[in-house]
């Protein structure tokens, strides 16, 4: 299947929060079901940075290199046998309007767009790590940074760290009981083990008052992935 964008995805910030699966029920595409993680459903607040981002294989200049903060959730579809695991956006923010215009009008995808900054630094066996947007609503700018060691770790095999970052497809809920799939490739990712991190949101602002809740929770856990490229394929529509 053609590919329809290709990146870099640098150093992606993952907050990882056990929540009652019927929140996420209204926001479930048609034809997936929740993916659960012994006995667990996530959601995951995820940070991250475009590298050399190309549409179609073409750069498009002033376009190439942007941040981008998401909520995402977990399901599984069932297809010639065997199940995909994947992801579904509640919002997604970058700061380019014209990503946030071609992802809403070909993938209708939950794309916003607001200011947004970030800053890695490494020091003395240490990555700092931190991303800041500010939306219209919002007062200030909210933070989601982290301090972690410098050196990446294989991420183990069958542990929770794998079953976030292991999901390789997109699900977006369509009109009429439609939902889109598409398939998203990269190598398996490492680590960078995590010592301490902040997080500075209003929830309930940004996602609505379904996740406010999350205001007063501490996350199950906070992954630094390093990366690498991966590529987003056309979609198609199951019906």
């Amino acid at each position: 299947m053609r590919t329809f964008l290709s990146a870099y995805w640098e150093k992606l910030l993952m907050a990882n929060y056990v929540v009652k699966p019927e929140v996420l029920m209204p926001y479930l595409p048609a034809h997936t079901e929740l993916d659960i993680f012994e006995g667990k459903c996530y959601v995951s607040l995820v940070a991250f940075l475009f590298r050399d981002t190309k549409l179609l294989g073409l750069p498009i200049p002033f376009h190439r290199t942007f941040e981008e903060v998401n909520l995402r959730f977990y399901v599984r579809h069932y297809s010639e046998g065997e199940w995909r695991r994947g992801v579904v956006f509640v919002r997604e923010l970058v700061p380019k309007y014209a990503i946030s215009w071609v992802a809403n009008l070909l993938y209708q995808e939950p794309y916003q767009t607001c200011n947004m900054r970030h800053v890695y630094r490494e020091e003395a066996g240490e990555l700092q790590v931190q991303y800041e947007w500010k939306i219209r609503k919002a007062p200030a700018f909210y933070r989601f940074s982290a301090v972690a060691e410098a050196t990446p770790q294989e991420i183990p095999i069958g542990s929770e760290a794998e079953f976030i970052t292991e999901h390789y497809w997109g699900y977006t809920p369509l009109a009429g009981g439609k939902t889109a799939e598409y398939s998203v490739t990269h190598p398996r990712w490492r680590v960078y083990p995590v010592k301490n991190y902040a997080i500075g949101c209003n929830f309930g602002i940004l996602y609505g008052q379904d996740f406010e809740f999350l205001n007063h929770q501490s996350p199950d856990s906070v992954l630094l992935a390093e990366g690498s490229p991966i590529s987003v394929l056309w979609r198609k529509v199951i019906s």
